[in-house]
């Protein structure tokens, strides 16, 4: 049995950038969020101003995604830019939350949204409005194409971060939004059946909700400092028990992310009689980015008895 209470102890602190699992942030992935920006932020006001002519909730719904859309990969532009500072005295860690937190932020603008949209449905569904299928049905085609290209863009240019996928997701709302237009238009047309407008509209935002949901509850955990959920941690104190020698014991482990991707680790550990604290140091270091991704960890070095 092993005495806690240290003969010797030191701490390793380990700043590298090794093996952990970030996405990268490049060049490529802020053209794409720039170039996918200015393509719906030069139609958005086009739709608006069409679908409040027209009078079509659908294509103002789709519309007013745009608005959120354009803002969005705004801030999801200028999160990249910042998180590729480096550290300062003021921000030791750097910026790398950023992307995190503008995710998260898109994520609960994405479902007031949907919410303002089904309030605004249900008024409608209850009276009906007058809706013109012609107009409706040029700026929704127009729109569709608008949303296609912002898509491929994000699509062929992103990197399956957090950031881009809520970006991608607002971009798939819009996209929806266009073929439901483009649908309640045509039969709008052939049957002058109004409450499908409003119909659809709510269609599509409850397509969207289950996403939006799943990237403010990740987005989230990471802001809460949660524990990766791709590390067992008992597999991993399991793991450097039977890999590091020297090593006798380790606990009062803690993880959390630093941002996506970036896993940062702190805990104590208990090195055999007989052993070099930092030869059992080093090899724990080693073994944490290699094996299990972890590129910052903090260990105190405690000497059994």
């Amino acid at each position: 049995m092993h005495d806690h209470a240290s003969h010797d102890h030191g701490t390793g602190h380990d700043h590298g950038s090794g093996h952990d699992h970030a996405p990268e942030v490049t060049d490529k992935n802020a053209r794409a969020i720039a170039w996918a920006g200015l393509l719906i932020a030069s139609f958005m006001f086009a739709e608006l101003i069409g679908g409040w002519l027209a009078g079509s909730l659908a294509l103002m719904a789709d519309a007013v995604h745009m608005v959120t859309d354009a803002a969005s990969l705004g801030l999801a532009w200028w999160a990249f830019q910042q998180s590729r500072k480096p550290a300062d005295a003021r921000l030791t860690y750097g910026r790398d939350r950023l992307p995190v937190l503008i995710a998260f932020a898109n994520a609960i603008f994405l479902l007031v949204v949907t919410a303002w949209i089904c309030v605004e449905a249900v008024a409608r569904f209850v009276e009906p409005e007058e809706v013109l299928a012609g107009p409706m049905l040029i700026i929704a085609i127009l729109g569709l194409l608008v949303n296609i290209g912002a898509f491929l863009i994000l699509q062929r240019g992103g990197d399956g971060s957090l950031n881009i996928r809520a970006a991608i997701l607002h971009v798939i709302g819009d996209l929806l939004g266009s073929v439901g237009a483009i649908l309640a238009a045509i039969v709008i047309y052939l049957t002058g059946w109004y409450p499908i407008d409003p119909i659809l509209s709510v269609f599509v935002a409850l397509l969207i909700v289950r996403s939006a949901i799943a990237v403010l509850r990740q987005s989230a955990h990471i802001l809460l400092e949660g524990a990766p959920a791709d590390i067992d941690r008992e597999a991993m104190k399991a793991d450097l028990l039977e890999e590091v020698p020297g090593l006798s014991d380790v606990y009062h482990i803690h993880l959390w992310s630093l941002a996506e991707g970036k896993v940062n680790a702190t805990m104590h550990a208990v090195v055999a009689q007989n052993t070099h604290p930092n030869t059992v140091l080093e090899t724990m270091r080693r073994r944490l980015k290699e094996r299990h991704g972890i590129a910052h960890a903090t260990i105190e070095i405690t000497a059994s008895r």
